[in-house]
């Protein structure tokens, strides 16, 4: 347990028997009326995100969320299998729980996987990844007025937005929070 003055960016907090993490909050101290905690929060599971307001001091309950470093070994039909580098333990962690972090998982990437009470909740990767141009159309000069973008397909199968002058078989450096181009090697 720990009251509305202890909380910090990125605990997680057991409200309703769910899971949500504090993405942002504020102390406020109004001229007129007893203090509060204004604060948002993205349901884990889901990645909903609402605002709540607790008055200041009022209990709430943490949840104990533990962040492991592991490395992804291979999919297992809808399963994704990841190993602890500390302990060589094998966890399968599900479609559902990566959601679009599918598109930009490397063969043996090491990421972070953050359970409770042995559950997978979410992943974290690299914020930036190199990866293989396998397909994309040449780019044609002279048909744009300024810079323009095409699709390539990488080696993971995810399809990104590219400058013209990419061609298959670069490698290419992609953030993997929102799948945008960030230059070549």
């Amino acid at each position: 347990m720990a009251t509305t003055n202890d909380l910090k960016n990125g605990m997680v907090l057991n409200l309703d028997n769910a899971l949500w993490s504090v993405v942002e909050f504020q102390h406020v101290k109004p001229g007129k009326g007893p203090a509060f905690v204004r604060t948002t929060l993205k349901h884990v599971l889901s990645g909903k995100v609402v605002d709540k307001t607790f008055n200041a001091g009022t209990k709430v309950e943490t949840a104990n969320v533990d962040k492991r470093d592991m490395q992804y070994l291979y999919k297992d039909g809808e399963d994704f299998v990841f190993m602890d580098l500390d302990t060589y333990e094998q966890i399968h962690v599900g479609a559902v729980t990566l959601g679009d972090n599918v598109n930009y998982l490397l063969p043996e990437a090491e990421i972070t996987v953050a359970m409770h009470e042995g559950v997978p909740l979410y992943v974290e990767l690299p914020t930036s990844i190199m990866v293989e141009v396998t397909y994309t159309e040449p780019g044609l000069q002279g048909d744009r007025s300024t810079g323009g973008n095409k699709p390539a397909t990488i080696s993971t199968g995810a399809t990104v937005q590219v400058p013209l002058f990419i061609t298959t078989g670069e490698k290419i450096k992609v953030d993997t929070r929102d799948g945008r181009y960030l230059g070549r090697s």
